[in-house]
Formats: structure tokens, C-alpha cells, sequence
């Protein structure tokens, strides 16, 4: 038995002995103490974000957010048409029936995020699957599509509607639809698409921080004199400022342009996508889209989303919108082609119909830009009221445009306006999608206020 007197020297020595270990940490010497516990304390929250980021990047058990029912790609009774440019004229003259089942490859720049809310509007009031990325708002862009990709995917999972951004991979796609799906893109003027690209992505694409100049338009007139002086194919993201719309169709963006390759690449993208819209025609091709899919007009309402502050025309002189294009050659290849493809497939709409439509839908549109938007009109980024319709901006910038919603909206146009007006991360996560990648980053930047 330990004597009284004992013990209490016993715990006398062992507060002697901790008194002097924090004694050692107050000392010069104490810094290492001190390291070894932060040390401690950052690789425990290191760890903890580990293992909840490996939690997160584990293919979910569940089907997936939407809980739309499952149904086989295969059950359709309508086969795919094994060329659907050639067959497209059917869509027009046969019994109209909607179509619900669609790719839509969301390309660069080209006004696709205003297309995405048509969509989007048009799956939830049908109550339509989305094949939605997982953790973010697109594909892991710049990679290569794959099915695994998709939230909650499995083999036997089957969707209406894939629009997020990805790097199209057609072998990984086709799987995931029904056979009667159809496939739909845009395309811009390559030059113009160039423009916007530089502009945009700037800051996130290194080579252009050492071109010569004081602001992006020098910049981009340095870099078009001399391309091949500042261009560098492996360069981080430099697929953005050389043949965009080759690259997001998943081709070989630095093929020479004189290559036979390129005339079979033109023959099946035809083979491939019933509809290439055309930015620059974007209500026609809009009004060929409702038509290919047998939609009502008011289905295609849109308001222009994702608008850029201060680029109501390009700045690209002749001289320069010529070098654009030589720079973006294979893009221009494809525009062009689809360019004449296009104003077929208006011929087959009827042009006096398509002049009267495109009428009808700008006079209700501009009805609806009333009825919804406070001012009439787009907004800066620090002038939008409500967080959930602000849009995503750019790094270090907040150029681009939003709206406001009006007050005192009727009770029949009030769900709608709204849904018109929501940007695209917003929506999808009202549509059920899990962007915990994207909302992380988003916090990333709001803290270091990138």
C-alpha cells in the first residue's frame, strides 16, 4: 500500500514535470513543440478531407437525385436512323409526336448555356432524367466523356437528356439513350468564337499571360499576327484558343486542315446529329429544334443568358476576323459545312414560315422580357439582388450579366419567369444534381475572392 506522503510526492514530481514540458514550449526551444502540434492539427484536417473528398468521388449507391424511374434504352420501338441528316426531312412532314429522348452537346461560347435552360425548363415539366456529371456542372471537361462519369450510373440505367459540357465521345454516349434519341449541337462563327474564347479563358490559360499587351484585345491582335510564336499545343488549357468546337466534338484539334481525315470527320458528325444550330441564327435554329422534336412554341421561350458586360458587337476588324479564321481552320471547315446544311434544312421548314415564326417568337419573347425582367434588361453581377440568380463569373472578373426579377409577376407567368431566369448552377441543383465539387470550388474563390 502506497504511503499518503508518498503518493502526494509522487503527483508533486509529476506536476514538476509538466509544469517544466510547458515551460519548454514557452522557452526559444518550444517552437519545435509547438510545430509538432500544429503539425497534428493540419495533418488531422488533412486527413478528414481526404477521406470525405474519397467519399464523395465514390460512384454513389443510390440511382440518382432526380428518382426518376428506370426504364431500358433498348424497349424504344422507334430504331435510330442510321444517317440522320439525310433522313432529317422526316421529322417535318411525319405525324407530329414529341420527342423527349436527346443529346445536346453543349459547346464553347456559342450561347449553348441559354439553350441548357430551355432544356432544363423543358425536363422538369415532364419529369425527365438528366444524365447529370458527378460533383460538378460538367464531364470533367477537358477529358473524355465517360459513362462512368455520370451520377449514379449503372449499366442498365438509361436517360432522356444529356447538355452538360463534356468532350463528346460518341462510343460513351450512345449507350446511355434510347434508340429514337436525337442529337443536337451549336456552332458559332470560328472567328468570333476565338474572340470570346481569349477573352474569357484568359486567366486560366497560361500562355497568354506573357503575350505582349495591356489588355486582352492587344493581347489577342499580338497573338493572331504571330500565332505559332506564342501557341503551344501542350500547353495547360490551350485547347481553348485553337479549333474550340473541333476539340469539344472530340476530335484532333491540331490536325492539319489539308488532311483526308478531315472530309470523314465532316461525314460523320452528318451521321451523327440530326440538328447543328448556328449561334448566329439562333432563333431559327431554335424553331428548327421545336420542330425536329415536335415541342410547342412556348417551350423555346428563352431570355439570353450568360451575356458578357460590354461585348454588344466584335471588335475584330476585317483583317483580323480573317486571321481568326485562318488561325481556327479546321472550326471554320465545320462551320462552313454546317453553315449550308443549315439553310437546307430551312427550305425544307419553309422560308416565308420561318421568317413569320421567327416574328412570332421574338414578339413573345419580348412580352415575356416585360412581364419577367426588373429594368427590362440585364444587369451587372453587383446589381442582382437575389444570390440565386446570380451566374457564375470568370476568374478574377465579374463581367457577366444577370437579371432581376420583377415584382408583382401574375400567378401564370410567375413559375416561369423565374425558371427563365435561373443560371445554370443554380438549376441543376434544383433539378437534384450534386455539385459539391462545384460549390467547393465556389467557396474556394469567394475566400481567397478569385
Amino acid at each position: 500500500m502506497v504511503q499518503p506522503s508518498r503518493r502526494l510526492e509522487g503527483e508533486h514530481q509529476r506536476w514538476e514535470y509538466g509544469h517544466k514540458t510547458d515551460m519548454m514550449c514557452i522557452k526559444p526551444q518550444g517552437k519545435l513543440c509547438r510545430s509538432i502540434w500544429k503539425g497534428l492539427i493540419l495533418g488531422t484536417l488533412l486527413t478528414s478531407f481526404l477521406i470525405l473528398l474519397y467519399s464523395y468521388t465514390m460512384p454513389p449507391l443510390t440511382l440518382s437525385s432526380t428518382g426518376n424511374p428506370v426504364f431500358d434504352c433498348f424497349s424504344s420501338s422507334i430504331q435510330e436512323s442510321s444517317n440522320p441528316a439525310k433522313n432529317s426531312s422526316s421529322f417535318f412532314t411525319q405525324s407530329c409526336r414529341p420527342r423527349q429522348n436527346l443529346m445536346f452537346l453543349k459547346t464553347h461560347k456559342t450561347g449553348s448555356s441559354t439553350i441548357l435552360n430551355i432544356l432544363f425548363r423543358y425536363g422538369q415539366k415532364h419529369h425527365l432524367r438528366f444524365a447529370f456529371p458527378r460533383g460538378r456542372n460538367d464531364f470533367e471537361y477537358p477529358s473524355y466523356f465517360q459513362r462512368s462519369q455520370v451520377e449514379g450510373y449503372r449499366p442498365d440505367i438509361c436517360y432522356n437528356i444529356i447538355c452538360n459540357h463534356m468532350r463528346y465521345q460518341h462510343s460513351e454516349v450512345r449507350p446511355l439513350l434510347p434508340q429514337d434519341a436525337v442529337f443536337v449541337t451549336v456552332l458559332r462563327d470560328p472567328a468570333l468564337l476565338f474572340e470570346s474564347s481569349f477573352q474569357y479563358f484568359a486567366r486560366v490559360v497560361p500562355l497568354t499571360w506573357t503575350i505582349p499587351g495591356s489588355g486582352s484585345k492587344q493581347k489577342m491582335d499580338t497573338f493572331l499576327q504571330s500565332p505559332l510564336s506564342y501557341y503551344d499545343s501542350s500547353g495547360y488549357n490551350a485547347h481553348y484558343l485553337h479549333n474550340l468546337l473541333m476539340f469539344d466534338l472530340g476530335y484532333d484539334n491540331e490536325l492539319d486542315a489539308k488532311n483526308p481525315k478531315v472530309k470523314l470527320i465532316l461525314k460523320e458528325l452528318d451521321e451523327r446529329f440530326h440538328l447543328v444550330m448556328l449561334m448566329e441564327y439562333f432563333d431559327e435554329s431554335l424553331l428548327l429544334l421545336k420542330d425536329l422534336l415536335c415541342w410547342e412554341l412556348e417551350d423555346i421561350f428563352y431570355f439570353k443568358l450568360n451575356a458578357r458586360k460590354n461585348t454588344y458587337g466584335s471588335r475584330l476588324g476585317p483583317e483580323m476576323h480573317l486571321m481568326a479564321q485562318n488561325w481556327n481552320a479546321l472550326d471554320t471547315l465545320i462551320y462552313n459545312h454546317f453553315n449550308s446544311t443549315f439553310w437546307k434544312k430551312v427550305e425544307e421548314y419553309g422560308v416565308e414560315r420561318m421568317k413569320q415564326d421567327v416574328l412570332h417568337l421574338q414578339r413573345k419573347n419580348e412580352l415575356l422580357i416585360q412581364e419577367c425582367i426588373a429594368g427590362g434588361g440585364p444587369v451587372d453581377a453587383n446589381k442582382i439582388k437575389e444570390s440565386g440568380l446570380q451566374p457564375w463569373q470568370p476568374i478574377g472578373e465579374n463581367v457577366i450579366l444577370g437579371y432581376n426579377l420583377k415584382k408583382n409577376i401574375s400567378k401564370q407567368h410567375r413559375q416561369l419567369c423565374r425558371n427563365m431566369l435561373t443560371p445554370e448552377i443554380q438549376y441543376m441543383s434544383q433539378l437534384g444534381a450534386d455539385l459539391w465539387l462545384t460549390q467547393l470550388w465556389a467557396s474556394i474563390r469567394a475566400f481567397f475572392k478569385w
